[in-house]
Parts: C-alpha cells; structure tokens; sequence
C-alpha cells in the first residue's frame, strides 16, 4: 500500500521535524525548510506535528495513488491537479487507488509540502525520517526521490475534510501593487560575536538591502549587498544553530539552514528568528531582505504570541 513516484520534480525529500540531539556524532537537523506550511499541512490532515511528509522544491512533483487516502498541499503558490482537475491549496482531498497526483512548477514561493493521511510509513534513521543527502541519511536510502519509488503509507477511507481559510494563508509573494520584488525583514538576534563588527559595519548591516543570491540551498541562503566584513577572521570552531548568520572573508552574508554544518569558524553577527525563517526559504533569487535587531525578550514574545495564534486558528470543516 503506497503511493507511486511518477515524476519526482526538481527537488523532492522526505521530511519530518528533524532529527535532534545528534549534533555531537556530527549529524546536522534536516527537517522541512518552512516549519510553518510543514505543519499545517499535517493539522489539516489530523495527522501528528511530526508526521512525515515531501517537501516539494519549486514543483513538477507527480505521484499516483495506489490506496485510497487524503492528501494536503501547503506552501508555495503552485497548480495541483487530480486526474487533471484542479484542486485547493491548504485543504485536504480524497483520492482513490489510481488517481494521479501533479504539482505544477510554482509560481510564488519555491517550497511545497504534500502531506498523506497518517504520513509516509519510512524507516527512521538516528531518530528522525528527515533526508539529508549530503549525509545520506533519512528518506529512502538517503536519497531525494526519484521515478518509481514507492513510499509506504497507511490506507484511509474515512477522513474528515478541513482546509485553512484563504486569509491565514502565508504571503510569499509581491504585498502591495507597486511592489515587483517581495522583500522581507527579517529578525535578528545579536549573538556573543556581534561586538566583533565594528559601529560602522553593524550599522550597515541593518540598514542595508541584501539579495537572495542563486548559490542558495538547504545548507544556506546567500545574500548579496553591502560588504560586512569581521576584521576577526580566526576563531575556534564551535556549534552553529539554525539561522544563525555568519559572514566569511569575502563580507557577504551566508544564513545556515536546516542542513548546515554542525560546527564553524566563521564570526556570526547573530541569529534569525527561526519563525521568520519561513518567509526565508520561499524567496527567489533576486528577492531581497533587510534585518532587525530584536532581543530574547522580545523574540520570545513573538514565538509565543505566533504558537497561541496557530492552535487558535480554526479550520473550515468540508462536505465530501
């Protein structure tokens, strides 16, 4: 009982949350891109926050159904189709063994997230589903999927539809009609190395536009902009956390993402919210950020505020 791999796009991994607590064999986290999307795709489904899913990158991702299931598809602004007919973003859909699943390439955003009804049934690796290739760990044998896999997962024939109302959709496009390019600010904590940036350089830092360079993967985004340069260049290696900012000779700014190296030397001006990490990933090349300081206080504030707004959003119950 599964689903079938048709076409497997430009991109697509098996992801749950991540697998934690194995940074000291060297193992780095994994784990969807766009938490956000990642989770509601499986709320929509009923299914457990950690419940194994395909991040999609950019589209063309085509499988068939060959039990009678629901699916979900979240994130970025793309056409998905069954048997040709085209069906919701963020709303659970049925299908029937033989029905043929097709994400279109994307139009805004570049990460999907297609969830099953009680998820892909994948063997877990040091704890966790989650693919990370380079490591070759998680997912099938490590590997992003390709044609005629088969991903195991459990038949369901009775299921409760629910979608999420248009307006708590996510915006990862233009926001305004006099804006071509979205750019979004992100929020930023100062770490222990911020004082190793001189005034001038850090107040270029969060004053300046930064573009989304085509040198950007799962390891890291990089950005292109004004130079800002760490004039200490030689530091011990040590732990690096997700978002965290680090700037090597050259002055331009590279934030690490959920497949980044456990350990590194070079000076990190800070840390982006995870949260706003979302918004993140969906940029395309060319799109731009700026940055903002925020403190633990007030970063805090904000997690808690956006957790209490997630369990609080209701979801609209469908008719089959």
């Amino acid at each position: 009982m599964s689903f079938k791999v048709l076409q497997p796009g430009l991109l697509s991994l098996l992801q749950d949350l991540g697998r934690f607590g194995q940074h000291d064999i060297g193992l780095t986290t994994g784990g969807p891109l766009d938490r956000e999307a990642f989770l509601w795709a499986n709320r929509i489904l009923h299914n457990p926050p950690n419940t194994c899913s395909i991040e999609v990158s950019f589209g063309g991702l085509q499988l068939q159904a060959q039990i009678d299931s629901y699916f979900c598809v979240t994130g970025a602004s793309l056409e998905v189709t069954v048997n040709g007919i085209n069906k919701a973003l963020w709303t659970s859909h049925k299908v029937k063994a033989g029905d043929e699943i097709k994400l279109d390439y994307s139009s805004h955003g570049c990460r999907s997230y297609l969830s099953v009804a009680g998820g892909f049934q994948i063997t877990p690796s040091f704890g966790s589903q989650a693919t990370v290739v380079r490591e070759k760990i998680g997912g099938l044998n490590g590997a992003k999927l390709k044609a005629q896999d088969s991903l195991a997962c459990n038949e369901i024939v009775q299921l409760r539809r629910q979608a999420l109302a248009m307006k708590d959709w996510p915006l990862y496009g233009p926001q305004g009609p006099e804006e071509n390019t979205p750019n979004r600010v992100l929020r930023l904590l100062p770490g222990y190395q911020h004082h190793h940036f001189d005034a001038a350089t850090r107040v270029r830092f969060f004053h300046s536009q930064y573009r989304v360079t085509d040198r950007s993967d799962r390891m890291g985004m990089r950005l292109e902009g004004p130079d800002v340069s760490c004039p200490s260049q030689q530091m011990l290696s040590e732990g690096i956390c997700l978002g965290a900012v680090q700037v090597p000779a050259d002055g331009q700014p590279i934030v690490l993402l959920n497949d980044r190296q456990t350990i590194g030397g070079y000076p990190k001006i800070g840390a982006i919210m995870a949260r706003d990490l979302a918004q993140l990933v969906q940029l395309r090349p060319g799109d731009t950020v700026t940055f903002e300081a925020v403190d633990l206080y007030q970063a805090q504030t904000i997690n808690t505020l956006a957790q209490l707004k997630f369990e609080a959003t209701q979801l609209l119950y469908l008719k089959d």
